[in-house]
């Protein structure tokens, strides 16, 4: 698994998470490249332009919407679903890509095909050791009040892994 990624494959949910919180500058320095899949795109773009994730996305040109190449009979086999598989196949294709995902299933299809692997929470972390914020438990329960669902012993866990 590829511990410094030069370009984070990110997926709906992390994405509405960071958005709705008003948090998603911390992908921004998480690597050289913040690549959003066109059909991640798509599905944030189907909930409206009055959207907090959809107006995000039109209003940082560094989150960069591409197209990802066709899907292998790896991936379509797992069926973690559209958006998932769209950020799976670019991030299996180089060594220096990891994948942004929060979904179970995506997940497991993931670390299956030994693909480096973030969630929403790994970020606010790596953000905290990086510096780039002075703790990260207040980041943490923002995201939860937002409605991401985090457990208490998730979020124990992790803040236990940055010293907090």
């Amino acid at each position: 698994m590829n511990a410094s990624a030069s370009c984070l494959v990110v997926n709906t949910s992390p994405l509405i998470h960071l958005a709705e919180a008003d948090l998603l500058h911390l992908s921004k320095g998480a690597a050289a490249i913040i690549w959003i899949p066109d059909a991640v795109a798509w599905e944030i773009q189907a909930y409206g332009p009055q959207d907090a994730t959809a107006r995000a996305l039109a209003a940082n040109d560094w989150l960069e919407v591409r197209p990802a190449p066709p899907l292998t009979a790896q991936v379509l086999a797992w069926d973690p679903g559209p958006g998932e598989s769209a950020v799976i196949e670019p991030a299996r294709s180089s060594a220096d890509r990891a994948a942004v995902i929060d979904d179970l299933a995506g997940r497991r299809c993931a670390e299956a095909l030994g693909l480096a692997l973030r969630g929403t929470v790994r970020l606010v972390l790596a953000a905290k050791k990086a510096d780039r914020l002075p703790a990260a438990r207040p980041v943490l329960e923002r995201l939860r009040d937002s409605g991401m669902y985090l457990s208490h012993a998730v979020l124990q866990g992790a803040l236990k892994r940055v010293g907090e």
